[in-house]
């Protein structure tokens, strides 16, 4: 697309691209600030537990900032929410240039508290701007426009964890933080200047108590997607890179490129999640087809748990095991996704969405925390079990949901 192109596009198209952009660049530090904390601390010798610990602060504040930054966003506008979560990034980024020796289980667990707050304003920003962008009552092209943000977001978080392990071999920690938050003040320039200042203001001016949500449908969606993503999280956050590292004696570097190519993979089929999901009668999804994407990933984690038992560790049994459960699992957090939109007021949707990945921030929250807990006590077997446990409750609250 040349610039001649980009101009003869509605302005609406123009803003999409713009917010696209902002998540995309914003998603690559994310990805990679995540596999550069997992890989160094590893290396200066932290337990699973103080590597859990050191994302505690991310994921708690991003609860909070859901929970906020909904109301915030149809008060002040999206672009600002935005801006401000941008901004946020660049200054965490900078929080972790500092020498080795004040790099300390707070200092770090405080920068990461400011990215999880950077995080979810973007994402919530992101997210909600399609509902103001993508005309009313078009619900399929709502579904693709959803599916097509939510994976390329992740395949570039992919890209980010190879980026992470790429630049800690390379120009090290602190370099690497001060070359990405060069890069984002850039981004932030872009989207100050040129994104539209009324994005997503509500048409009154919410009260805070407006942000929790009265309806079912909404309330059973946003506890299958707490569920859904500690039944993620269990497993993936902490303890299957240090069992790679730990029991298959995997190099840090290849533990980086197998786990960006999974995302990138994952995210590939998330905006393939439409076609997929289509049938014969071409109807969107419902409660009862959202429950048997969720049953279907219960029975991935099982499989992988018995095949890890009998069979014991493998390499091969873990990638196979993985890419399934990464297809599964894009596939449900695709329909997700589209179903919190669908359901969203538009005047001050950032409120209903704010209110939906405060949910899926408990949900990464509780999931980081059991990961290092469980595997360090238990091992990864006890993870995977609790994952499909958690997946079930994921299927059990979304059966109630209608669109």
């Amino acid at each position: 697309m040349n610039l001649n192109s980009i101009k003869q596009l509605s302005t609406a198209t123009k803003q999409y691209l713009l917010v696209t952009f902002n998540y995309w660049a914003f998603t690559l530090t994310d990805g990679a600030l995540r596999m550069l904390i997992v890989l160094y601390f590893y290396q200066l010798g932290y337990s699973p537990i103080e590597l859990a610990l050191l994302f505690v602060f991310y994921e708690l504040f991003g609860v909070v900032t859901n929970l906020v930054g909904g109301w915030l966003g149809a008060r002040i506008g999206l672009n600002r929410t935005m801006n401000i979560g941008l901004t946020l990034q660049v200054a965490a980024l900078l929080m972790l240039t500092v020498p080795q020796d004040y790099l300390s289980v707070i200092w770090v667990m405080l920068a990461q508290a400011l990215s999880g707050i950077a995080k979810d304003l973007n994402k919530m920003s992101a997210k909600s701007s399609i509902k103001t962008l993508v005309p009313a009552g078009e619900k399929s092209g709502l579904f693709k426009w959803v599916a097509l943000l939510t994976g390329s977001k992740n395949a570039l978080k992919g890209i980010g964890f190879f980026m992470g392990a790429l630049l800690l071999s390379t120009v090290g920690f602190s370099g690497a933080m001060l070359l990405m938050a060069g890069v984002l003040c850039i981004v932030v320039l872009l989207s100050v200047n040129l994104l539209q200042s009324d994005m997503g203001k509500a048409s009154f001016k919410p009260k805070f108590t407006h942000f929790f949500s009265n309806s079912s449908s909404l309330n059973n969606l946003a506890i299958s997607r707490l569920a859904l993503f500690a039944a993620r999280d269990v497993w993936f956050v902490v303890a299957l890179p240090v069992f790679l590292a730990e029991t298959l004696a995997w190099k840090h570097e290849f533990i980086g490129v197998f786990m960006a190519c999974w995302i990138v993979l994952y995210g590939i089929v998330q905006t393939l999640a439409p076609k997929i999901t289509a049938n014969k009668a071409k109807s969107l999804p419902s409660g009862d087809s959202l429950s048997k994407w969720a049953y279907a990933l219960v029975t991935v984690v099982g499989l992988l748990a018995g095949f890890l038992y009998v069979l014991g560790a493998s390499s091969i049994t873990i990638v196979i095991g993985l890419l399934c459960f990464g297809a599964v699992f894009a596939v449900n957090s695709s329909l997700h996704s589209y179903v919190i939109v669908a359901l969203a007021k538009s005047d001050g949707v950032s409120m209903d969405v704010g209110f939906y990945y405060m949910a899926n921030a408990s949900g990464r929250l509780l999931g980081t925390v059991l990961s290092g807990v469980v595997f360090q006590m238990m091992g990864l077997n006890a993870c995977l079990l609790i994952s499909a446990i958690l997946a079930l409750i994921s299927g059990v609250f979304i059966k109630k949901v209608y669109v």
